[in-house]
Parts: C-alpha cells; structure tokens; sequence
C-alpha cells in the first residue's frame, strides 16, 4: 500500500477522525488558507485541570484528538504536535474531600495551584503532583504529546506578550463578556485577575489598565490597599475563557474539542481569539457519559466509571473501543458495557487483515492501533492478532467455578482446551479481568433453576451423548450434539433459542450464555456431566 492509497482513501472514508480531519485541512489548505507558515506543524491542543486527578473524561479527550490527529497525518501526510496544556495557575476554589491534608490546603484556598504545598507530600506543589500523575496516566497508554504547564509560560514570562495583547484589547473583550455575566458577578469581572502581592491569592476584583505595553495595571487589593504592579511573570492569571482564547493565539492551536458543557465558552472564546488576533481553531463538541441511569455523570455524586475500575474489569483497547463510536452522541458507562466491549474489539481487530483499505480506516481497531503506532504492517495491520477464547465465554467458566475461580485455574483450562502453553499477554489480562468481573457482578446474581418439562429429558440425552464422546471433543461436534437434541420435538422447544435458554438457567444461572459446544470443550466433558447431574438432582 502506498501512501498516496492511504491519502485517496482517507479523502473519501465517512469515519468521524477523517471527517474531523478532513474539515481541519479544507481550513487550512482550502480557499484562502495557506497551510502552517514554513511548514510548521500542525497543532493539536488538549487541557487538563489539576484540581483533581486524571480520570476517564480526560482519557477519552485525549484519545479522541489523537485519533483525529493520526487521520490527519494520514490524510496529508503533514506533521503534527499534540500539546497536552495544564491550567495549574487556576486559583483552588474547594478543597476536594477525599485529599489528605485538608486543613493545609483549606489555608491556600484561592493560590495558584502550582503555588500550593503538595497534601501528598511528594512534589514540590499540589499541581506538580497531578501533573505528574497526568503525565504517567498518558504515558501508560502509550500517547504522544507534549506536556506543557500553565504555570511554566505565565512565570517564565512565555506569555508575556499575549497578556499584553489582552491588556491592549481589555475593553473589547469587556464588550464580549459583560452581556452574558449576571449583574454580580459582572461588577467584579476582569479579563486579567492579578495575584496579591500579599496574600497570593487569585483576585476577582475590577481591574485598571495602567500601560498596556509596559504590562502594568492597577487594582484594589484584600486589604482595601490601590495596588499597582506588572500583570507579568507570573503576576496574574487570565479568566478562564480569555485564558483559553489566549493560548489559542499564543500557542496557535489548530484543533481541539471539548465537552457539550463548554459551549458556550467555545463561543465566547472564539469571539476574544479574534480580538487578539487569531482564530478559534477546528474542534469537535462531544457529549457527556452518562450512568447507568441515564443520569449526568458527576464527581462528587460518585455515580461514575473511572478509569481504574474499567481496567480491574476489562482491557485497556476495550476501553478505546467503548469511547470511539460516534462522540456526539452520549453513553452510559457502567460496568455492564465492559464485557461486550471487550468481546467488540477483538471481532473488529480480527476482521483488520482481510478487509479492504476503505473498510480498515473505518474500523475503530485501525484508529486505536494507529494511535500509539502499533499498526503491525502498512499491507496488514493487526494480521494474525487474535485471542482464542472470547471474554464472554471465561465469564461463563469463571461463574461456573464460582469461588474456586481464579487467574491461575482458568488459565489451565484454557491451555487445556487449547492444548499450548504459549503465552499470550491479551490473553492473560483478559483471564484476570474475567476472575474479578465474575467475583463483583456474576457470582452474586446467579441462581440456577431446576429443569422442568421437555428440559429433564433433554438434559438427560445430552448427558448420555456426553459420556460416549471423547474428553477432547471439538468444539463444532459438541455444538452440532447440542443442536440436535433442541431440534427433537420430543422434547418440547418451540426453537432452539429456548433450549439454549434453559441450558444457561439451569446449568449456569444466569439467563444468557456462551456458545454451548465451546463451553463445554472449554470445561470438560465431565466436569460439564456434573452440572447435568446436579441440575437433574433438582427435578
């Protein structure tokens, strides 16, 4: 494949990274636009807020810009940046309740927050411990980016000239933000907050444009002290849209999304980017996850999914894999989305090999390889990745061994069934994340039913076919054995999905189940006549 095939087709594929990516380059390249100036490359932005540690929302960000970063790459061929910015000179506003060092931190409320001591006692400041927290969370799935501090650009002066551009254009921006600010909180407002002199504490005050070349302004400060002082170095901090439309120009950012809850602040940021001179960039509004309830996800209610619990259960690709389809439609994220999700994936890896270019670049495995680079060749990507056993199926063996399930027990029946030992690293992680989804969300919900009906004699021929195969019979044998005994009229199933039905009932306790022939190659002919046996003792 050359990469003028990929080009070709990255210019017609309906898949949202490419449309994404193909609207940032009509921008850039289309009428009137004359690319990035010397070839420089083009940038993509996400932000974090140090307030809190890394968590799913930030995750999903990230991933889904570097998908549109990497279709972009694709499309063009051009070079690109990922800048993953903290705002760590946010003042801190609440102290999150489950930090340690809560009268400490209750002391600083109102700092920077990269001027706060570190409750954990390990960094230099509150916001270099989350940076760094955010720096190893991107690192572990293997993203490309660099990072770069708020703090860093205010206090070394970086943004020196962009916050001498807003001084210079203090009122027009007065003009864009006043009208959708309640009356209160307008008669405090300022585009520029500066930092007391005395205190370090983030001023909401109004403030006087002094010399807007020198950077100088003038406020009143706590203690009912005129203050006038450079707005510079470190000295004060933008307003959080004005910040954003400031680092837009100052960094010159091409793209970035955000959530449905910043709208409005897009809107309004965008209107100050071009009074300093720029240009909102291209970006994506995504919508928010949602509980199992269909209820907003929110951090202080709990009712959300985090990244943590996510991979307890499933994988990390099965995670993207969730995340992927179309973001501007909202999803639930609960536990009960992981195990499909996993199953999901691998289907799609699988197809990768055999599919022609225009479907691979609309497969979400050829987007989460893709992003940390782990295409296997340009011709075949993924060719030969597989796992041999489904997660819904070490689900199933996991409840049936209840208890005594563990990593290491479903591990040999799986090297069993498969007859290898070869290690297999997806395998694996898929083993212990099955042990302890079993343990949480199956184990307690299962209740097995005793057989009635047609079902007795069925499970009766099924346990006399049983003991007359081999204890290694083919999966494919053992299903088409299953489905001869649902097709009997004998015994009563209006269709072989009511058969099925009331083998997982009966058998394994829950209402849905794995490929019987595959359950059961996977478990053992005999341990599998146990089940029967125990299930017959019922009737």
């Amino acid at each position: 494949m050359t990469d003028n095939t990929l080009t070709d087709a990255a210019r017609s594929s309906k898949a949202w990274p490419f449309q994404e990516a193909q609207r940032l380059h009509k921008r850039l390249h289309g009428k009137g636009g004359k690319g990035k100036p010397d070839g420089a490359p083009v940038l993509f932005e996400t932000g974090y807020g140090p307030s809190g540690l890394p968590h799913i929302g930030t995750f999903q960000e990230v991933l889904r810009t570097t998908f549109v970063r990497r279709a972009y790459e694709a499309l063009t061929g051009e070079p690109t940046r990922l800048v993953a910015f903290s705002d760590d000179m946010d003042g801190l506003r609440k102290v999150p309740s489950n930090l340690p060092n809560q009268a400490m931190l209750t002391e600083h409320l109102g700092k920077p927050l990269s001027r706060i001591p570190d409750p954990f006692e390990k960094y230099e400041s509150f916001s270099a411990h989350n940076n760094a927290m955010l720096r190893e969370f991107l690192d572990r799935f293997g993203f490309e980016y660099e990072f770069i501090a708020s703090s860093t650009r205010y206090n070394t002066g970086a943004f020196d000239d962009a916050l001498k551009n807003v001084l210079r254009n203090n009122q027009a921006i007065l003009d864009i933000m006043l009208p959708t600010l309640r009356a209160e909180r307008a008669a405090t407002y300022s585009p520029i907050m500066p930092i007391s002199p005395k205190t370090g504490v983030v001023l909401q005050v109004p403030v006087e444009v002094v010399d807007a070349d020198a950077g100088t302004i003038r406020f009143t400060d706590e203690d009912g002290e005129v203050i006038e002082q450079s707005a510079l170095g470190g000295q004060s901090k933008l307003q959080w849209k004005v910040d954003f439309a400031m680092r837009w120009v100052a960094l010159g950012v091409d793209y970035e999304m955000y959530g449905k809850d910043l709208t409005d602040t897009g809107v309004q940021s965008g209107k100050i980017a071009r009074v300093l001179g720029g240009n909102k960039p291209e970006g994506l509004i995504y919508e928010l996850f949602l509980d199992e309830k269909g209820e907003k996800i929110s951090k202080s209610k709990g009712n959300g999914l985090t990244i943590e619990q996510w991979l307890e259960y499933g994988t990390e690709e099965s995670l993207g894999f969730y995340i992927f389809p179309n973001p501007k439609s909202a999803k639930q994220l609960h536990t009960g989305v992981i195990p499909r999700a996993v199953d999901d994936y691998w289907q799609f890896r699988e197809r990768l090999a055999d599919q022609p270019l225009d479907k691979q670049l609309g497969n979400p495995a050829w987007h989460l390889l893709r992003a940390n680079h782990s295409l296997a060749t340009p011709e075949a990507p993924g060719a030969g990745d597989t796992v041999p056993v489904s997660f819904g199926l070490l689900l199933n063996l996991a409840s049936v061994l209840g208890a005594e399930a563990t990593a290491e027990n479903l591990a040999g029946y799986v090297a069993s069934y498969l007859g290898e030992t070869e290690k297999n690293a997806d395998l694996e992680r898929m083993i212990e994340a099955a042990v302890t989804y079993t343990r949480d969300f199956i184990v307690p919900t299962l209740k097995k039913r005793a057989p009635a009906g047609g079902e007795v004699e069925a499970l009766r021929d099924l346990d006399a076919r049983l003991a007359e195969a081999a204890s290694d019979a083919d999966a494919e044998i053992l299903q088409t054995m299953v489905y001869e005994i649902g097709k009997n009229e004998a015994y009563g199933f209006e269709n072989l999905r009511d058969w099925f039905r009331a083998l997982y009932e009966t058998l394994l306790g829950s209402e849905q189940g794995p490929r019987m022939g595959s359950f059961i190659a996977l478990y053992g002919v005999e341990p599998t006549r146990k089940l029967i046996e125990d299930a017959l003792a019922k009737a």
